[in-house]
């Protein structure tokens, strides 16, 4: 889910806005993208994906986080998390393309990211049985 914008990072290209299917971004007075729907965010990382300055956060929980489990600014950037999912597509200056793509696909999503989707090779857990079909 979308967390956060950098408004040091951000040039107000607006790819973000643009790009968004579920329309979670308004303008700001400031030209600034605002989160202003974040409850409508689909965890996709569109809006990350595209961003040409890896100015924004998006975490793999699909609710959002806890005000104390949100790092702040720089210490996302220190971590390398600010256009994470960019740099393991390849996008961006200087980055190369992956030999494959599971690096990508294979986010560190916690276990209550997704409720009821078991990822492929994963065992079921008991609480979501198979169903025959």
């Amino acid at each position: 889910m979308i967390e956060l914008v950098s408004a040091s990072r951000c040039v107000t290209c607006d790819l973000c806005i643009d790009v968004c299917p579920m329309n979670v971004f308004d303008r700001a007075e400031s030209g600034l993208p605002l989160i202003a729907r974040q409850e409508d965010c689909q965890t996709c990382f569109l809006c990350e994906a595209h961003c040409p300055t890896d100015a924004l956060y998006v975490a793999a929980e699909r609710q959002p986080l806890p005000a104390g489990r949100l790092p702040d600014e720089p210490a996302l950037i220190a971590s390398g998390l600010m256009g994470s999912y960019r740099a393991r597509l390849g996008w961006g200056k200087g980055r190369k393309l992956p030999r494959d793509f599971s690096d990508a696909l294979q986010l560190a999503q916690a276990p209550a990211a997704a409720p009821g989707i078991v990822p492929p090779g994963q065992p079921i857990p008991p609480q979501f049985p198979a169903t025959a079909g």
